[in-house]
């Protein structure tokens, strides 16, 4: 694993949590996910995850998202560092994925709390335990109340930093930002914050996060990894008009479930296919034309 001082400067800055396309039949449209790869990387993004909330996991098969994380490796090829989303309900599927993660060279796991079991502070210490005693690389864990029903309190990850070394940061999707100062004072100021809400992006740097892994990069990845170079440059009255001008459109991508207003968006741009897998369904006709709206005021199509 690398040094302890290397990995926290390199998982810094915007960490795209990709889409997932599929092509009209709803397999995975391999083309346009490398493609998208690279226009992330081209367009100054700091980093790429997949298979997060964004990428659709719980509608793939295990052995899709195993795939999905080789054609990632492949795609970036260590220009960027890679964080993989390995998280899982159920607790061998989270462990068999983040030893995938390991032994393709990922440089973190992304793990978020199991979702629909709500389990007990001790059941998250012991099951984020076992997975991060269960490989080397480091482990980001990921905290989104509003899809898990469960809070991952700052006294359970204080517990984890001290008990497994190798878990580094969180992911906070939590609207409760009084959290975020919370964990910085249970984890300390080295803990790698970084926020999942797409308004919080500002306010997590302006606290000392380490940076976003914001949806909206899959439409604007200049942009939103621009919002984190001029906070690192100390340029902290631009950074907040690009907050404000990121705004309108940080607000719109969520005006229905994640990610079918960005998968909407980013066929609208011609970038994939407009598809989602059920129980997901994309925006109507009515939504459909607001996105196109404000798409248009971006310049974006």
């Amino acid at each position: 694993m690398s040094s302890e001082k290397d990995v926290h400067s390199r998982l810094r800055g915007s960490i795209v949590p990709m889409v997932t396309p599929f092509l009209e039949d709803g397999s995975f449209d391999e083309k346009s996910y490398r493609d998208l790869i690279e226009w992330q990387i081209e367009s100054g993004s700091h980093g790429i995850s997949c298979a997060g909330t964004t990428g659709e996991p719980s509608s793939l098969t295990m052995e899709e998202r195993e795939y999905l994380f080789e054609v990632t490796m492949n795609a970036v090829r260590g220009r960027v560092p890679v964080v993989l989303g390995t998280g899982s309900t159920n607790h061998a599927e989270a462990l068999r994925l983040t030893k995938t993660a390991e032994r393709l060279g990922a440089d973190a796991a992304l793990v978020i709390v199991p979702y629909y079991n709500r389990p007990s502070q001790e059941g998250l210490y012991r099951h984020f335990c076992a997975i991060a005693n269960s490989v080397d690389i480091p482990i980001i864990l990921y905290n989104i109340p509003g899809r898990t029903g469960v809070n991952l309190e700052p006294a359970t990850m204080a517990r984890l930093k001290r008990d497994c070394p190798n878990i580094i940061g969180v992911k906070e999707s939590n609207k409760d930002f009084e959290q975020v100062t919370r964990v910085f004072q249970a984890c300390g100021r080295d803990f790698l914050v970084y926020s999942g809400i797409e308004l919080l992006c500002y306010p997590m740097l302006a606290l000392g996060g380490a940076g976003h892994l914001s949806a909206t990069a899959n439409l604007m990845p200049r942009e939103v990894a621009h919002l984190y170079d001029l906070v690192h440059a100390g340029k902290w009255h631009e950074a907040i008009d690009l907050h404000f001008q990121l705004a309108d459109i940080n607000e719109a991508l969520f005006w229905e479930t994640n990610p079918g207003p960005v998968k909407a968006c980013l066929a609208m741009m011609g970038k994939i296919k407009p598809v989602v897998r059920p129980p997901l369904a994309l925006p109507g006709e009515g939504l459909t034309a607001r996105l196109r709206g404000v798409l248009t005021s971006y310049g974006l199509i």
